[in-house]
């Protein structure tokens, strides 16, 4: 039994991962063992708390267990976290997922003491890490909140598209008042930067919306602001506990939307919850589903139809990630030099850079980025992407756009998809088609026109997606992008890239052995 406590530290994880690959349920899986053995046959609490790594399998009980899914025993105790214990289905979004054990260090009561000691020792502030809590659950979910999608039908009856004077008798009816307020941009402090912001309106309970006169001449930021106090009035009673509306906060927040000291309040995570069904609740009332799709169907995509809605270009990338059929989406909303203030990844695609940590090599390639950095040019394109992770090479497509908040900052909005499973979907070569545009670009320095073969395939996707842009993108250079600018597979480095003469300790101990 010791020797099972100290070499069976990912054996509970395992034993979940096969029995999942074979479509056991824990009933199925004491069922079997009762067939070959009763007498060491487990209870399905037993197995649950087996796989949880709360107990450890007697030798005989592991021989069992083994020989239901003809492996040896000693598969589930060689320590080795392959990738049969991800657990996810690719592209599943955001980071790939680890097995959290043993068990023992991923216990409820190590965790509450451990969280909030790194979130103080790396300068996180609760917000930032509540912000990242909410984004892992919307990946994983795949952005479903039906609850949320019923309640705002339920107020919006799924009229579209809903005006201003909608938007008010909406407000009205749910006994809100609007106040309206005269202010300026100001420059405020959000964490370690100063930010210029304007304070766009406010609830105060438990019935009354403080909006500022500006919006009066911006109804798609009006509409959607009055949206989002419906949702907090609906869903919480207008109990006031949310944040703000204010411009240029990182992470999806307000720039004073939550404590700005590193650690961990429960009220971080309270107000960063309600920001989102709020804000979730506002895209689906002013776009539901249904109509919202046919309305995508139409205009092939366009984010730039959104004017004829009164509609912000980060609702309507936002909600197309949702509403559309095709579920390998992603989303920024990125400021210079390099903040988030939103993401979506619905695709798993890597973070071009994070909110925690300014990073010192980010792929200055990504459309996203290139457009934050740019101070001419185009407010909007599109672009296909080849991003190296490894020995695989991964498309994506983009469409970004240059825009302003309402204190005038410069931001880029950018939505996209990962065209593989597309391409798998339709018969297509994709690696080869993939490696065909790799190649072409990394004969060009890393820039070059896609081969005629494969524009011809990723017409014909782009026409099933039925996404405009993917085709506005063919008549563009594809480029290659890097997950960071020090691993880039270009035979010059990008010029984000810095040379290093370091070593990996990994390559020396190797070297040793070998000789």
């Amino acid at each position: 039994m010791p020797t099972l406590l100290r070499k069976g530290h990912f054996l509970g994880a395992k034993l979940r991962s096969i029995r999942k690959r074979n479509k056991l349920t824990l009933e199925e899986l004491s069922a079997r063992c009762i067939h070959r053995d009763v007498s060491n046959a487990p209870s399905v609490s037993y197995l649950s708390m087996i796989e949880s790594g709360k107990r450890a399998p007697s030798p005989e009980l592991l021989e069992l267990l083994a020989s239901v899914f003809q492996r040896d025993p000693a598969w589930f105790l060689d320590e080795t976290p392959d990738t049969e214990l991800q657990m996810a289905e690719a592209p599943q979004g955001g980071a790939a997922r680890i097995p959290l054990e043993p068990a023992f260090l991923f216990s409820k009561n190590v965790l509450q003491a451990a969280i909030p000691e790194l979130l103080a020792q790396t300068g996180t502030t609760g917000r930032q890490f509540a912000h990242l809590l909410i984004r892992s659950h919307q990946e994983m979910s795949r952005n479903d909140f039906p609850d949320l999608e019923r309640a705002a039908d339920s107020v919006g009856e799924r009229r579209f598209p809903l005006s201003v004077e909608d938007l008010l008798q909406l407000c009205k009816r749910h006994g809100l008042e609007i106040r309206w307020f005269e202010r300026k941009p100001v420059l405020v402090r959000d964490k370690d930067r100063d930010v210029r912001s304007m304070v766009r309106s406010f609830f105060e309970p438990p019935g009354v919306v403080y909006a500022n006169k500006a919006l009066q001449a911006d109804p798609a930021r009006l509409k959607f602001d009055l949206a989002a106090h419906i949702a907090h009035k609906v869903l919480h009673g207008g109990d006031g506990l949310k944040s703000a509306h204010a411009t240029g906060g990182e992470m999806g927040g307000s720039p004073e939307g939550g404590s700005s000291a590193a650690g961990m309040d429960a009220q971080d995570v309270l107000h960063a919850w309600r920001d989102f069904e709020c804000s979730f609740f506002a895209g689906s009332l002013l776009a539901p589903r249904v109509p919202f799709r046919k309305f995508l169907t139409s205009e092939r995509y366009r984010v730039e139809a959104g004017v004829k809605l009164e509609l912000t270009p980060a609702v309507i990338m936002r909600r197309m990630t949702k509403v559309s059929p095709y579920p390998y989406w992603h989303f920024f909303d990125a400021y210079p030099p390099g903040y988030l203030r939103a993401v979506y990844r619905g695709n798993g695609i890597p973070l071009p850079w994070g909110n925690l940590a300014q990073v010192s090599d980010p792929c200055p390639n990504w459309a996203v980025f290139r457009m934050i950095e740019g101070t001419r040019g185009e407010a909007s394109g599109s672009q296909i992407s080849v991003l190296r992770d490894g020995d695989r090479s991964l498309l994506y497509c983009c469409n970004s756009q240059r825009v302003r908040d309402m204190a005038g900052n410069p931001h880029v909005l950018s939505v996209g998809v990962d065209l593989a499973p597309a391409l798998d979907s339709n018969g297509a070569g994709t690696a080869d088609l993939v490696d065909s545009i790799f190649k072409e670009c990394l004969h060009r320095r890393g820039e070059g026109k896609i081969p005629k073969a494969a524009s011809q395939v990723l017409r014909a996707v782009a026409n099933v997606l039925n996404i405009a842009w993917i085709e506005d993108a063919l008549s563009q250079p594809a480029r290659i992008i890097c997950p960071r600018s020090t691993r880039c597979p270009r035979p010059e480095r990008c010029e984000g890239a810095r040379p290093s003469r370091a070593r990996e300790i990994a390559d020396v101990r190797d070297e040793i052995l070998g000789r």
